[in-house]
């Protein structure tokens, strides 16, 4: 039996392979958590394996060092948030508004805007020794984001006023914007709920594109139920 492309389908994974990426899985989650709960410096291999009641050994045979278990841990958010976004995308986004909002939503779903999440990017961001590890393995998905939206911004750059914006220079204020809505976030729970950080993102997509705002808000509200 042949799928559509006239290849065989690809053979189901067997329990033993299923298992052995569950395990690796509960390592990554454990190493989340204790990122989050005791930073990087605190997140040892022995912590980790502990949390995930896990032997060491099996640590060592997935990962053969911490750097490597932080190296897939980060690869595992960002392929995660990748995801969100490209789900998001797919799910009807026919206008550059509706790629924009989509693009946007992707950076305040519950899956990748929660504390756990944000306190271990900021924990790489903010050590001086683990960024080097932080550009290895996420630069390049930073890079095919922040190139997405300059290419939905091209479809954007002129307002109401027939004033052009350098799509490059706003896709890169908008990077920081939203990872200050982060960081408040995790820093300021109460006053800026998730929520309201995605509001806060819509109203200043709105701003910056005032003769889109009616596209923006109608995208924005079509997304709504998702998050």
């Amino acid at each position: 039996m042949t799928g559509s492309s006239g290849l065989p389908p690809p053979r189901p994974k067997s329990r033993r392979t299923l298992a052995k990426e569950e395990r690796r899985l509960a390592l990554i989650s454990a190493t989340i958590r204790s990122i989050a709960d005791f930073g990087l410096s605190g997140t040892t291999i022995a912590r980790v394996t502990g949390m995930a009641g896990a032997s060491i050994g099996l640590a060592n045979f997935h990962f053969e060092n911490k750097e490597r278990l932080f190296e897939a841990t980060l690869r595992h958010l960002a392929e995660a948030e990748r995801a969100v976004w490209r789900r998001l995308n797919d799910d009807g986004a026919p206008t550059p508004a509706n790629r924009l909002v989509a693009l946007m939503d992707a950076r305040f779903d519950p899956e990748v805007c929660n504390r756990r999440t944000l306190a271990v990017w900021f924990a790489f961001w903010g050590d001086a020794g683990a960024r080097d590890i932080y550009r290895r393995v996420v630069g390049a998905r930073d890079d095919e984001r922040l190139h997405a939206c300059v290419a939905i911004l091209r479809s954007l750059v002129q307002d109401a006023g027939g004033r052009h914006r350098d799509a490059m220079q706003t896709a890169l204020g908008l990077e920081a914007f939203y990872d200050g809505l982060w960081l408040n976030h995790l820093l300021y729970p109460d006053a800026f709920g998730r929520l309201d950080c995605r509001q806060i993102a819509l109203d200043h997509l709105a701003a910056l594109f005032p003769a889109h705002m009616t596209a923006l808000s109608t995208a924005a509200a079509l997304a709504s139920h998702g998050v």
